[in-house]
């Protein structure tokens, strides 16, 4: 009888606890008070873009369809290829836009003999998808799918020989999808998320647990609890200047959007991706991984730890190979890191491809 008594304290204590936190969370979705700032880009120097077209071959604004769901992508094409080529399949990182640079990778791939298609993910920049600015791995990952897809389908293209290109977010998923797709001829992975938990100790570190917890059960939670029950989602700003209040709250990170976005680039993210980024593990799909596969990792870039990268290093084998650059996460993207960078990715395909 006691026992009966006990037992039926604690399904009434786990109950109200329940019943409190699905409160909580209602609270969170509804209550005022959850406004953050914009945080506008600065005007940074803008790197200056490689001529598109020309002698090299020429660019073809293209869309495909992913879940009735329309992605825009550039698709660049050498002149008067004497047969079928490779293709470099490409997207960019957490919540970036193909105007964000990826041109001047393409064009360097193009000028080698290539075919590139660099393509939006649903919810951000040209592609269709609501609600505006989502990001959701498992809808990314598709929608790399689906332009592979594409990139199959088209004449110019040889299928047999069709290339993933990734970076930071996306270098994951390009892990992810050449696990489960055996035909693709090689990958590279450049500044990889391999595992969301790292990524969460690097949010730890930068922005400290109080701002952290802040973000992630407030504003994440608020954001993922609105899409259940249909409201408008909840946005907050993707980069800004350390000590504010963003998913990256970092110099590097605003310095480097602020230089390679477009005037009409929205710096804004729907909150909710920092509850499920750190359930995101890339490594673990390393294994299943049958092509070469090329890792260029940042050293000063904590959100990729040496153990990590080891791992990785040891799942491949021979079929890995990784270059370490002396700089941090964003310092890839442009100047002398960026010309380096994109001339060890040539080296690597016209080896594999």
């Amino acid at each position: 009888m006691l026992l009966l008594t006990i037992l039926s304290y604690i399904g009434l204590g786990l109950a109200g606890l329940i019943a409190a936190y699905a409160l909580y969370m209602l609270a969170v979705a509804v209550v005022p008070g959850f406004k953050v700032p914009r945080q506008p880009l600065g005007a940074g120097q803008q790197p200056a873009p490689r001529e598109a077209g020309g002698r090299t071959g020429f660019r073809e604004n293209v869309r495909f369809e992913v879940k009735g769901t329309m992605l825009s992508g550039w698709l660049y094409l050498p002149v008067k290829p004497p047969a079928a080529v490779p293709c470099i399949v490409m997207a960019h990182g957490l919540g970036a836009t193909r105007a964000m640079g990826l041109d001047n990778y393409a064009l360097c791939f193009q000028e080698a003999g290539f075919a590139v298609l660099a393509f939006d993910f649903r919810h951000l920049g040209e592609s269709g998808g609501e609600p505006r600015q989502l990001v959701w791995i498992p809808c990314q990952q598709q929608d790399y799918a689906a332009a592979i897809a594409y990139a199959r389908s088209r004449a110019e293209i040889d299928s047999r020989r069709i290339a993933l290109w990734g970076t930071s977010l996306s270098g994951g998923h390009v892990i992810a999808a050449a696990a489960g797709d055996h035909a693709i001829a090689c990958v590279c992975a450049q500044v990889p998320l391999l595992d969301g938990e790292a990524g969460r100790r690097e949010m730890l570190h930068r922005l400290g647990l109080g701002t952290a917890l802040r973000l992630t059960f407030g504003h994440a939670l608020r954001d993922l609890v609105r899409s259940w029950l249909g409201l408008p989602p909840h946005r907050i700003p993707l980069a800004a200047p350390p000590g504010s209040l963003a998913v990256m709250a970092d110099a590097g990170a605003y310095r480097a959007f602020s230089s390679l976005a477009p005037a009409d680039f929205r710096n804004e993210i729907c909150a909710r991706i920092l509850i499920r980024m750190d359930k995101y593990k890339p490594v673990k799909y390393v294994a299943g991984v049958r092509c070469p596969l090329l890792l260029q990792v940042c050293e000063q870039d904590i959100a990729t730890p040496p153990a990590l990268v080891n791992r990785a290093a040891a799942l491949l084998g021979s079929r890995g190979e990784v270059i370490r650059y002396p700089i941090d996460h964003f310092d890839i993207y442009t100047g002398e890191n960026f010309e380096k960078s994109v001339n060890d990715q040539l080296s690597f395909f016209r080896k594999h491809l």
